[in-house]
């Protein structure tokens, strides 16, 4: 997979990746700045993706359109698209100028608007990466964890820099019987809950 990645993904990943790092020093609005994922991240979670059972591949926050980036590299792969949810006007902009000039639109499908909506419109889930607001995690496991199919894959990002935020989430899906849950130290920290 990583070695399919294009020229000009790579190019939109390294801009993405310079307007993160600008956005994190210079005091922009939490709610304008990016938060992406780190490239290490990206790329364990198109490992994973990859490797998933049949079934739908879902982001929960699309932002400017960088971890879908990744995860599109799974979906080109296994044949299909990722579905990822947004909500930000400014974001799903950016992100549809990601998909374009990094050329994975036939592998992207952009949802606008409430995410605890639409995502309950979601069924057979074999991959999940949840990267939305913090608040927002225990909600979103308490609709998805239904739609995991077995072997299927839940990720939820900011497992560790975040954990006290997230914790309520955290806690449900280490309790809950139908999954086994680890936090790995990739990244800013991975909550991997699969399926049994």
């Amino acid at each position: 997979m990583f070695t399919e990645i294009t020229t000009v993904m790579s190019e939109r990943m390294a801009f993405l990746e310079t307007l993160d790092k600008k956005d994190r020093l210079d005091g922009t609005p939490k709610m304008q700045r990016l938060r992406q994922i780190p490239p290490e991240t990206g790329r364990f979670l198109s490992i994973i993706a990859a490797n998933c059972p049949p079934g739908q591949l879902i982001e929960i926050g699309t932002s400017a359109g960088y971890s879908t980036m990744w995860i599109s590299l799974a979906a080109k792969e296994r044949r299909m698209k990722v579905k990822t949810f947004e909500l930000s006007e400014y974001k799903i902009r950016m992100a549809m100028e990601t998909f374009k000039k990094a050329e994975i639109e036939d592998f992207v499908e952009l949802i606008e608007g409430d995410a605890l909506v639409n995502i309950r419109q979601t069924e057979n889930v074999a991959f999940c990466f949840l990267d939305c607001e913090k608040e927002m995690y225990l909600h979103c496991w308490e609709i998805m964890s239904d739609k995991i199919v077995k072997g299927g894959i839940l990720v939820a990002d900011n497992a560790v820099n975040h954990f006290e935020t997230i914790k309520p989430m955290i806690e449900k899906a280490q309790n809950d019987e139908r999954f086994d849950s680890v936090i790995v130290p990739v990244g800013k920290g991975e909550l991997i809950c699969r399926r049994k």
